[in-house]
């Protein structure tokens, strides 16, 4: 068991997925270099291997920051700023907080599962994308992406310094095609999942490959938000524009 905090901050202005490199650009640039925890980078430019603990995400068409444990602190940096003016590529944009919420969270392995919905899950790294393309059968494909997908979350458990005291269960109920989505100026397998683990996940928290800049979101699942109708089982291709590069780019 592990209590952490968690706060989310909406703000109030529209942007699309693709620009939520470049908000976390933005904001980087606006606090500068000296804290870490916005950016996953050592002073020296390295990349700082650990889960993130300040994550950009979009929240409707907001563009929103979810910070965990010393996140919530350090969050503080940006709202002391003078202004809140940035600028996405070459658009300016005006942030004002819409909605702030900051909770106490206890992780926690239960007996029971909780369901869950997951948007723009990067789980196949070049090794995993070809064991699953030498994968035919759907069934062994669904268990090889459940196997992923508990690594990812005792990646997360290990990123925020909490043991898990009983043995993680996962099962996808749902998964989309595979669809190819961008990701550091590349295309990479991404699916949208409906699963259950009997791990407790706070709502907007990244799992996998990119969660630092709005991919592997997930949310606990509403009854009224149950799809009835799965799209047939083909790959699908998610065209959409990229963000300006920016130097803060990582795996995560």
């Amino acid at each position: 068991m592990k209590r952490i905090r968690y706060l989310t901050v909406r703000f109030d202005a529209e942007i699309q997925h693709y620009e939520i490199p470049a908000f976390r650009g933005a904001v980087v640039e606006k606090i500068g270099i000296e804290f870490p925890t916005f950016h996953n980078h050592l002073p020296d430019g390295q990349f700082l291997y650990r889960y993130p603990v300040i994550q950009y995400k979009q929240i409707g068409r907001n563009p929103a920051i979810i910070c965990l444990e010393e996140g919530t602190d350090d969050i503080q940096q940006f709202f002391q700023q003078r202004t809140w003016d940035i600028r996405l590529g070459d658009r300016p944009l005006t942030l004002a907080v819409k909605n702030l919420r900051l909770h106490q969270y206890t992780l926690q392995a239960w007996e029971h599962t909780f369901r869950f919905t997951m948007h723009n899950w990067l789980a196949l790294n070049e090794t995993n994308y070809a064991n699953y393309q030498a994968t035919p059968d759907e069934i062994n494909r669904l268990e090889l992406l459940e196997k992923i997908l508990t690594g990812n979350i005792l990646s997360m458990a290990k990123g925020l310094d909490w043991r898990i005291d009983r043995e993680v269960r996962v099962r996808i109920l749902h998964c989309s095609p595979l669809r190819w989505l961008k990701f550091k100026g590349q295309l990479l397998a991404g699916f949208d999942l409906d699963f259950a683990t009997n791990v407790f996940l706070p709502d907007w928290i990244g799992l996998g490959k990119g969660v630092s800049v709005g991919f592997g979101v997930v949310r606990r699942e509403r009854q009224e938000h149950k799809r009835s109708n799965p799209p047939p089982q083909n790959e699908q291709n998610d065209e959409q524009p990229e963000a300006p590069p920016t130097h803060y780019d990582d795996e995560y």
